[in-house]
C-alpha cells in the first residue's frame, strides 16, 4: 500500500459489515461468515462469481459506505490492491474457512456467521 494502514474502529467496522450484507443481498450472494479486524476482514461468499470479482465489489461497497459516514479524505485508499482469493469445492473446504474466519483470528471484533444471522 501506498499509504499506512488504514484502521477501523468499532463504527467502521459495524459499517463494513452492514455494506457487506448489502451487496451480497442485492447480488444474490450468500455471505457465510465475516470476521471485520481492525486492518483486515476475512470472509467467506458463496457466489456465482470468480473471487476477484466478489473481492473487488466487496471493497468498493465498503469503501462507498464509509465514505458515506467518515468526514475526511474519500482518496484514502483502505484496502490493499489485492487479497487472497480461494475457490472452495467441497462442503469440507468451506466449513474449514468458515471455522478458519471465525475461530482463528483472534478475540472476535465485528463478526458475522450465517448461522446466527438475524
Amino acid at each position: 500500500m501506498s499509504q499506512d494502514a488504514y484502521e477501523l474502529d468499532h463504527n467502521g467496522r459495524a459499517e463494513v459489515m452492514k455494506a457487506l450484507e448489502e451487496v451480497c443481498s442485492n447480488r444474490s450472494w450468500r455471505l457465510l461468515a465475516a470476521h471485520i479486524r481492525t486492518e483486515h476482514l476475512h470472509l467467506v461468499v458463496d457466489a456465482e462469481e470468480r473471487p476477484e470479482r466478489v473481492m473487488t465489489t466487496l471493497k468498493a461497497y465498503a469503501s462507498r459506505r464509509l465514505n458515506r459516514v467518515e468526514t475526511g479524505d474519500a482518496s484514502r485508499r483502505r484496502w490493499a490492491r489485492h487479497g487472497s482469493t480461494r475457490w472452495l469445492w467441497t462442503s469440507e473446504a468451506i466449513s474449514a474457512a468458515v471455522r478458519y474466519v471465525l475461530e482463528e483470528q483472534g478475540a472476535p471484533m465485528e463478526v458475522f456467521h450465517e448461522n446466527t444471522a438475524p
